[in-house]
């Protein structure tokens, strides 16, 4: 699958195994979608770049990996666990430590490739079932030893950095299965370690693997859906790009089992009950702080593909692109399941990257579309025929109303064709001194343009980079904003360009995340926006599951003071 250009500045082979690189890759070893000429033209424009930049060699990190010193674990310990899983279930060299340890926020994948890594485990260790992570939860929760919990991979907030040596519990290698589908109730019985491709596959596969009449769908797409799990979904609150109709991944949740150091939970699968406060909710969003999440029961849905429609518009301006999304949230006839609009800056840089014949151009600008104010939307609508022909032309109606041209769905159609792979460029641009993210908040509709606006501000004052905005997810009350952006240079000036980014949305109203969780990364801020009270009660939740801090210690939902590691280079 890689693209090859004999001219290309770009690492385009493989990673070698064993090395960095392999660490730091992301989706499968032969995945590499490259920049385009016009991206690379776009990003010259936007950060300085001069026309050397790219002519020096590229930080493509195939080197073997290596550790210095032994392993703080202690061999009785990685014994005792090797009794319980088996040794072929336990791994404590160099590359497997390191690579359990790393998840894949942009400055982890720039320092892996240069040989930099940050605080690793003693042992990654991959349970057979439950079972087998209730002894090692009892077994590390006797000895005081860290244990942390590794689903996918995918973090882009260091969700599982080990604060010191312990272990690390692998979850996707054994525990991966879908274990039952209940037609009759639609719901699905699933281990958290089964990872979204295999989800889906099992649903639409459901009449010939289950034995079921109808075809079912998970409904939750997130960009990482290819590299994530449906623990991992829950535990970090998660929202798919198709989650204005389907739910954010924590409402597909039934019912679970985890395992805490204090005890076994195991709640009930009813849709409703009225049972008091529930233990499951504390579990949503706690990124491994209370114990493991181990099974899960999901809702699952009606698996239609020949009734999506596609739809895209073109309107005059960024209030009006905001005015028709909240009037589609808030309608009542039904949502889409996709629902994206695109600020000015972005859909400056969408044309730039597809331009379109000038005759088109001209409509358009006739239309009142003009450069540099110009909003794109893009959506999908799905569900039964007649409803999603019912959404599809409530949403031409009230685009037109406010002003938009529509586009047909051809947008929203290549879209979904990268909408899993396109995050690899900025693996790419990882190989020189380029930094490309994201970061996101949840806003509402009486406060989205002033968010937006003093994140822009914010952004403009740094030079030599680029910020580009999209709403995505949307509710009745708000939507989410997503931030992205690009900087020149190294992780320093990435990681101060980066907060001063979230500062900013924070100090405008946002939260420091709406569906990434929080992990290390936003540990600056949650206090901040939650408030000191729940925050304690959090911590005493915390308090309660895992008295001795044994689960993900270092995690802002621990006690307040945590050691601070520093990275090393290798």
């Amino acid at each position: 699958m890689s693209e090859h250009r004999p001219t290309s500045p770009w690492t385009v082979e493989p990673p070698l195994p064993g090395s960095y690189r392999a660490i730091a890759k992301l989706g499968k070893p032969d995945d590499i979608k490259l920049p385009s000429d016009r991206y690379v033209s776009l990003l010259k424009r936007e950060l300085g770049l001069e026309d050397a930049f790219f002519a020096k060699p590229p930080q493509d990190g195939n080197k073997p990996v290596r550790i210095d010193g032994g392993n703080a674990l202690g061999k009785d310990v990685i014994r005792a666990v090797a009794a319980i899983v088996g040794e072929e279930n336990v791994q404590c060299d160099a590359y497997n430590r390191i690579k359990y340890s790393h998840g894949k926020i942009q400055e982890e994948i720039f320092n892996l490739k240069r040989g930099i890594i940050h605080e690793i485990t003693g042992a990654a260790v991959h349970p057979r079932h439950a079972e087998d992570v209730g002894r090692i939860v009892a077994l590390c929760s006797r000895r005081k030893i860290p244990v942390y919990a590794y689903g996918g991979g995918s973090s882009v907030n260091k969700g599982f950095l080990p604060e010191r040596a312990g272990i690390t519990l692998v979850l996707g290698t054994h525990m991966n299965r879908v274990l039952e589908i209940n037609e009759r109730n639609h719901t699905c019985r699933v281990q958290a370690g089964c990872m979204g491709p295999d989800l889906e596959r099992a649903l639409n596969g459901a009449p010939e693997l289950f034995g079921t009449t109808l075809r079912f769908t998970c409904g939750h797409f997130p960009q990482s859906f290819e590299l994530s799990s449906v623990g991992g979904w829950v535990l970090t609150l998660g929202s798919g790009q198709a989650s204005t109709y389907y739910g954010d991944a924590a409402n597909l949740v039934l019912s679970m089992e985890a395992v805490t150091p204090t005890g076994i939970i195991r709640t009930s699968d009813y849709p409703s009950t009225a049972t008091g406060p529930r233990v499951m909710d504390m579990m949503k969003g706690s990124e491994g702080a209370f114990g493991i999440l181990t099974e899960l029961t999901i809702r699952i849905f009606r698996y239609m593909p020949e009734n999506r429609k596609y739809f895209g518009f073109l309107f005059p301006d960024w209030c009006s692109a905001v005015g028709a999304t909240r009037e589609i949230s808030q309608g009542e006839f039904g949502l889409p399941a996709v629902l994206r609009i695109s600020d000015a800056e972005e859909t400056d840089h969408a044309f730039q990257m597809y331009p379109v014949p000038s005759a088109v151009e001209f409509i358009l600008k006739a239309r009142g579309c003009r450069p540099g104010r110009r909003c794109l939307s893009v959506g999908t609508v799905e569900g039964d025929l007649d409803f999603a022909t019912l959404v599809r032309k409530k949403v031409r109606r009230i685009a037109r109303h406010f002003g938009g041209v529509n586009v047909t769905g051809r947008a929203a159609r290549e879209w979904e064709k990268d909408r899993y792979r396109s995050f690899l460029i900025a693996e790419a641009m990882t190989d020189y001194d380029i930094l490309l993210d994201t970061v996101e908040t949840p806003v509402r509709w009486d406060n989205i343009h002033e968010i937006h606006e003093k994140v822009h501000r914010f952004a403009d004052s740094v030079p030599g980079t680029m910020c580009i905005s999209h709403a995505s997810h949307f509710y009745p009350s708000g939507t989410n904003l997503y931030f992205i952006f690009g900087i020149r240079g190294g992780v320093k000036e990435y990681t101060a360009f980066r907060n001063g980014l979230i500062d900013a949305m924070v100090q405008a109203g946002g939260s420091p995340s709406h569906h990434h969780g929080v992990g290390r990364l936003m540990a600056p801020w949650i206090e901040r926006f939650l408030g000191s009270t729940e925050m304690e009660a959090i911590r005493s939740i915390k308090r309660h599951f895992d008295p001795d801090n044994i689960m993900n210690p270092g995690h802002p939902f621990g006690p307040a003071t945590q050691k601070k590691g520093k990275g090393q280079r290798r």
